[in-house]
């Protein structure tokens, strides 16, 4: 299967980075309507997209660049104008998405994370994943703590692009990690860390 190319990344919007920062909310409740593809193209742009032309440098710091952080994109039936349920991975050096999973597993992902609802409600749910040996090998002992970090950037740009959007999200720790490695299909060496549910609010 080819990978989907998306929509390019603006790089200008209606709403200040202090306007987003002062907006910023944790919100739960999401309405009905599909995200479109240029929306949820901006949103992985911000979260791990390619910054530099002909570079690798990405939205979020990363120590030492080792960038260990794998992101997935979990969707229902067009709750993503043109993308079919499934979960893709996004690949940064392509903006793009290459199809992991087929279906919808939006419901797997709430009981996985203690029954929280609101994430079989969202068009989509972004899972972060680390790899965290790429790390670990140049940083040892200290890497665990530079993983966390990076999560950290990750889910802030999401945040402030989400609020930048027009749109909602809120950062969940709270779950079942077997269970969520399971529910998305994540090799051995990919660790689940952080959920963000992303959507217009209800």
């Amino acid at each position: 299967m080819e990978n989907i190319k998306l929509p390019g990344a603006r790089l200008k919007g209606e709403m200040s980075v202090e306007e987003a920062i002062q907006r910023r909310r944790s919100r739960r409740d999401f309405a009905g309507a599909p995200l479109t593809m240029e929306q949820l193209g901006q949103v992985l742009w911000c979260a791990q997209g390619v910054t530099e032309r002909g570079g690798s440098k990405r939205a979020a710091p990363s120590a030492g660049a080792t960038y260990p952080m794998v992101l997935f994109a979990a969707v229902g039936e067009q709750t993503v104008a043109g993308l079919g349920a499934g979960v893709y991975q996004y690949l940064p050096a392509g903006h793009a998405l290459k199809k992991v999973l087929e279906g919808d597993i939006r419901g797997r992902i709430a009981s996985a994370a203690y029954r929280q609802h609101f994430l079989a409600e969202a068009p989509l749910d972004i899972l972060m994943a680390a790899d965290h040996s790429r790390t670990s090998s140049r940083y040892r002992g200290r890497a665990p703590r530079y993983v966390a970090m990076e999560a950290g950037h990750i889910g802030q740009n999401i945040y402030l692009q989400a609020e930048a959007l027009g749109l909602g999200t809120v950062a969940v720790g709270a779950f079942d990690d077997g269970a969520m490695a399971e529910v998305f299909g994540l090799p051995r060496e990919l660790e689940p860390l952080y959920l963000m549910p992303v959507g217009h609010v209800r």
